[in-house]
């Protein structure tokens, strides 16, 4: 199945989704380099690419997210504009507008700590990204497409409560912490509705 290569992206959403679906309409498609917007001086947190346990620093955090946040942005707009069904096309807005939002506040939290995001040694999002965005650019408009993208949302969020226990787990940042446990309602609320839309495509 195409999301389950997909399994580190939806970290992103867990962890910067505390008001990003209350914010106002901002359809902007984030696809900027990661690294061209979150420059910041390497000292501090951001010295160690992984943690003493061998798991993921606050660095590698930061990076997942921002490379999520993108990806999720830019399969919303191919939702938005490949989307048959209305309901597909408003949630692929919607995914645009929130992973926007998301990664901007992610960026300003990165900058306010001096944490350089560094993504981990065995990192796969970036060839998961490029397959997933493949997988829709290739699936014909129509119902195939509207199925396999709100699948794949359903499976991502899915996903992202047990990713999100994992970041918060291993952060010993406590901003950081606190923004990802916030964050689960607002995941519960894009799983409701990704379930809703997939139960009507059937």
């Amino acid at each position: 199945m195409l999301v389950s290569k997909f399994r580190v992206l939806p970290l992103a959403v867990a962890a910067f989704a505390i008001t990003a679906c209350s914010k106002k309409d901002n359809a902007t498609v984030d696809t900027t380099a990661a690294s061209s917007t979150m420059a910041a001086d390497t000292s501090g947190m951001a010295a160690s690419s992984t943690n003493a346990s061998g798991g993921w620093s606050d660095a590698n955090i930061f990076a997942i997210l921002d490379e999520a946040n993108m990806a999720d942005s830019a399969a919303g707009s191919i939702a938005a504009t490949k989307g048959s069904n209305s309901a597909v096309r408003d949630f692929g807005r919607r995914m645009m507008r929130d992973h926007h939002q998301l990664r901007a506040h992610g960026q300003a939290l990165a900058k306010k700590l001096n944490i350089t995001p560094t993504a981990p040694p065995n990192d796969p999002l970036a060839s998961d990204v490029q397959k997933y965005t493949e997988t829709l650019n290739s699936t014909a408009k129509g119902k195939d497409f509207d199925k396999a993208y709100i699948d794949g949302e359903v499976d991502v969020h899915k996903k992202v409560l047990d990713i999100a226990t994992k970041a918060a787990g291993q952060t010993q940042n406590t901003e950081l912490k606190n923004l990802i446990q916030k964050a689960a309602p607002v995941i519960q609320g894009h799983l409701d509705l990704a379930e809703s839309i997939q139960k009507k495509l059937k």
